[in-house]
């Protein structure tokens, strides 16, 4: 049998990226057949779709991603949907249930259908848990399974206690929004930079203070910090530390994050259980078509999204 896909056909600007015919998958032993009715523009999606990474990571990516366009072509990270087909293994999960997730570094969330194992045994394999009954499909695919999970991870590695002092740098992005709200419910004080036009939404998630990058520079303030999570990958570093205590911790998403194996289920499952009893909620910006590909792309390409950019799939 045939499901719609979008193909991303080479490395290159969103218009590379085409709707298609593929074969629909079949679940393995231990797999569950998921039938996608949310997904999202993940940056790593840009990111992989335009090749545009740091010198560094060139070679390594190549050779795992595709030396001259995408191993694995269906792209998307995120997903939401119903099971509409269990493996012969799986015990967690039947028919019709709501289902959400990551698809891991296999990618696959841009199409009708996408099959993933239910152990989350590692990241290749990606993670799958029970949509909670507070949370629409586009809820639901909207950063947890990777924005929030990274965020976690962070502030995990970071060790925040309450009455420490902790300042989100890109505090509106995925990352950022839920850094801010976790680190809010670890009874840390939160500090938020972000551009102008997101400081209300920063504030209203749990920011004690807001700082526009464009008009403060945090690091000249005199003010020292326990913890300083750059969320976006792009506050230098040596500028940076200068704001974190002796005794601080200074942690960059692009080298820092990333849970263990064993601790990734725990940590999905946290956050799941956080989502159903409203402790944290995602940010979602703008809501594009699975046909609108190339206009999401482009948009979160131009890099001033606020926290997740969701692509619906027809039902």
């Amino acid at each position: 049998m045939k499901m719609k896909a979008v193909v991303c056909t080479k490395y290159g600007p969103p218009e590379v990226l085409q709707i298609r015919e593929v074969e629909k998958p079949i679940p393995s032993d231990n797999e569950v057949l998921i039938k996608i009715y949310a997904t999202t523009c993940h940056i790593g999606d840009v990111r992989i779709r335009s090749f545009k990474v740091p010198f560094w990571q060139m070679i390594p990516l190549r050779l795992y991603l595709g030396i001259r366009k995408p191993k694995r072509p269906i792209l998307g990270l995120e997903l939401a949907g119903e099971v509409e087909a269990v493996g012969p293994g799986v015990k967690r999960f039947k028919t019709g249930d709501r289902v959400f997730g990551s698809t891991g570094f296999s990618f696959g969330a841009y199409a009708e259908y996408r099959c993933l194992p239910v152990d989350g045994a590692n990241m290749k394999d990606g993670l799958v848990a029970t949509i909670p009954s507070n949370l629409t499909y586009e809820e639901a695919a909207a950063g947890t399974a990777t924005g929030g999970m990274t965020a976690l991870s962070l502030l995990r590695k970071s060790r925040v206690e309450t009455g420490q002092k902790v300042l989100i740098y890109g505090a509106s992005g995925s990352v950022g929004t839920f850094a801010i709200q976790l680190a809010n419910l670890f009874g840390a004080e939160v500090t938020g930079v972000c551009s102008a036009g997101n400081v209300e939404m920063v504030r209203a998630l749990g920011a004690e203070k807001v700082i526009d990058y464009a008009k403060e520079d945090f690091t000249r303030s005199g003010d020292l910090y326990d913890v300083i999570i750059d969320a976006v990958g792009k506050f230098p570093g040596s500028r940076g530390k200068k704001a974190v205590r002796k005794t601080g911790t200074y942690l960059n998403v692009n080298r820092d994050s990333g849970s263990g194996h064993d601790q990734r289920m725990k940590d999905f499952v946290f956050l799941t259980d956080l989502l159903a009893r409203g402790k944290i909620r995602p940010v979602i910006d703008r809501v594009y078509r699975l046909d609108q590909i190339v206009e999401a792309h482009r948009y979160v390409e131009k890099g001033h999204k606020k926290g997740n950019v969701v692509i619906t799939v027809a039902r």
